[in-house]
């Protein structure tokens, strides 16, 4: 192609990509509980937005915080994806193990959060109550 017709654009990044996996639109139920000692036997009620292999945003109604670790049980047979979600991250009780990086508080005074999956790669379950069933 001749250089005259060639055509530059200015587009600017702002940064890479920053996620290492393509995230699917999946509206669906979702059950978790934040392990915690004093909330492991709350299973509260949620749904999830999209999901990838690394992670999911979910909308829920109860207020959690960064860092926390959650229990969250979806229906990952939907998704074809789940077979390389379930060869890293650390599943227990048919729900996967996660923690939340992020939390938006949206008008309809919903949460939408952010959970990374823990993998099984992670050494440390200091967190994560009971955490003697994910030292085995």
């Amino acid at each position: 192609m001749p250089k005259e017709n060639i055509q530059e654009t200015n587009i600017e990044f702002s940064g890479p990509e920053r996620r290492q996996f393509v995230r699917l639109d999946y509206a669906a139920p979702l059950a978790y509980k934040v392990c915690k000692k004093e909330t492991i036997s709350n299973i509260l009620q949620g749904y999830t937005v999209n999901v990838s292999q690394s992670g999911a945003l979910c909308k829920i109604k109860d207020k959690v915080r960064k860092n926390d670790i959650l229990w969250v049980s979806f229906d990952r047979n939907a998704l074809n994806i789940c077979k390389d979600m379930e060869k890293n991250a650390v599943i227990y009780q048919n729900g996967i193990i996660g923690k939340v990086v992020r939390i938006e508080h949206n008008r309809d005074k919903d949460y939408e959060i952010g959970i990374r999956f823990i993998t099984k790669e992670e050494k440390n379950f200091n967190n994560i109550y009971p955490k003697v069933h994910f030292l085995i």
